[in-house]
């Protein structure tokens, strides 16, 4: 190659070295920090949280949130004025204490899973109670029923026997005293019958509020777990979502508000 087009392609290569070096020392704008700025709010808006627990990857987000902000405000160039400021404090502080709530409930999730399981076992404990009782009250039921029962089969057996008895002059017993004992074993037989249908009467009541008694506790309990089991889904989810979304899209319409007030536009 002619010395003359080396020296040509040397001083060529040495101008685009020194147009490189020159654009990456080129200080940027306000509108590429406002763009840079903007696009970042946009992602950390959008940024879905997959995998619980989800505190850690709030922690992560708002220190992602709060170093966007600070770079736009310690870019040369720009001066934030009090107005930003205060839309910048605000929104940062809804969104704070959004996520503070969301991260003491996911705090207490492992509570919730605990009583979650107490309760399911004490719903296993209070079905056994009332199998228990039920049973107890039937033993105790047909204990006293086949007495009772037993009682008036003996009446009616002895009724059948006064009744095949023949009177006379020369038989055991006159009409008189055959009537007298028919009418006290009938009274009897009466009274038995009473005390059978009282006491099927008095079962009955006692395995019936029994059985509400039962339904009561296990409802009680059943709420409790449905409202535990809702609870203990949502931490499967990350929440926070629209409360990071608000919260970006409020400091977008900051960064916006200020660039006008400053006399320039964002698209």
């Amino acid at each position: 190659m002619p010395r003359r087009e080396r020296a040509k392609a040397k001083e060529q290569k040495h101008q685009s070295s020194r147009r490189l070096i020159s654009e990456e020392n080129k200080a940027p704008t306000i509108e590429d920090v406002a763009d840079r700025t903007l696009q970042t709010l946009r992602n950390l808006g959008n940024q879905r949280f997959a995998v619980s627990p989800f505190s850690e990857h709030m922690d992560r987000w708002l220190v992602n949130l709060k170093d966007a902000l600070s770079e736009f405000e310690t870019s040369p160039g720009i001066t934030v004025d009090d107005q930003f400021a205060k839309d910048r404090a605000q929104a940062l502080s809804n969104v704070e204490h959004d996520l503070e709530q969301r991260q003491r409930k996911e705090a207490s999730g492992g509570e919730a899973i605990k009583s979650l399981s107490d309760n399911r076992i004490l719903l296993e404990q209070i079905e056994e109670d009332y199998t228990a009782a039920t049973k107890e009250i039937e033993q105790r039921r047909d204990a006293e029923l086949k007495h009772l029962t037993g009682n008036v089969d003996d009446i009616k057996e002895e009724l059948d026997r006064i009744a095949r008895m023949k009177t006379g002059i020369f038989r055991a017993i006159s009409k008189k005293a055959k009537a007298q004992r028919e009418a006290e074993a009938t009274q009897r037989l009466n009274t038995a019958q009473s005390e059978l249908a009282s006491a099927v009467q008095h079962f009955t009541v006692e395995q019936e509020r029994l059985r509400d008694e039962h339904e009561k506790r296990k409802q009680a309990v059943l709420e409790q777990v449905r409202d535990q089991e809702k609870e203990v889904d949502s931490q499967e989810t990350d929440g926070s979502l629209e409360a990071r979304r608000a919260g970006c899209e409020a400091l977008t319409n900051a960064v916006n508000s200020f660039l006008q007030r400053k006399g320039l536009s964002h698209d």
